[in-house]
């Protein structure tokens, strides 16, 4: 089982002891802390109507970029599974209710995009600011096609949606608004993981 959290490449690999036992501890505990941060990423918000802009894609990009994929699919899941529970975690609460939220979609979309970045990082991509960025990128713009596909599946839930051109109005409210903020997000993740990654080598 500690194997299965193995990180090779990875910042979080850099800093592990080499026991399996205290390697499956602090992956658990790891885990655990990620989702923590997510929840507080995920309350620290923009006021942008009408979905807020939340720190919560950058921690996804951190997670995983410094612990890999495992570490960050598990941080990932585990954040989801306390919102659902009734946890008020999530950007607006918590609840299994939340599951019907239209923007729901963005929060399932962080699991790809952990595991798009987590694997990256782990293949050494973390360790150059341009690959890793691109990945990021990438891994981000997957996240707002679920969290679009899932706002306009549950579109009528959503008054601010003009339901006589949901493709356009969903597009126009819910992923226009955030493309320059992700960028930016995504470039401090990246600029963050290479550097720290920099660092521990010199090191």
């Amino acid at each position: 089982m500690a194997a299965g959290l193995t990180t090779p490449n990875t910042l979080y690999e850099m800093l592990q002891t080499r026991t399996s036992t205290s390697r499956l501890v602090a992956g658990i505990v790891a885990a655990i802390a990620g989702s923590m941060l997510l929840a507080l990423a995920a309350k620290i918000q923009v006021p942008v109507w009408p979905v807020p802009v939340t720190l919560a894609t950058l921690a996804v990009a951190l997670i995983a970029g410094a612990a890999g994929w495992r570490i960050g699919v598990a941080s990932v899941v585990l954040y989801i599974v306390e919102g659902l529970s009734g946890l008020p975690v999530f950007a607006n609460g918590g609840g299994p209710a939340y599951i019907l939220s239209p923007t729901f979609g963005f929060i399932i979309g962080f699991v790809p995009m952990a595991y798009l970045i987590g694997r990256a990082s782990e293949a050494s991509l973390g360790k150059k600011i341009l690959p890793m960025l691109a990945i990021m990128l990438a891994a981000d713009a997957i996240c707002l096609v679920f969290g679009y596909a899932w706002l306009v599946a549950f579109s009528g839930g959503a008054t601010w949606i003009d339901q006589t051109d949901v493709l356009g109005s969903a597009f126009a409210q819910a992923v226009q608004p955030f493309l320059i903020w992700d960028a930016l997000k995504m470039a401090l993740a990246a600029i963050t993981v290479s550097g720290a990654s920099a660092v521990l080598l010199r090191r």
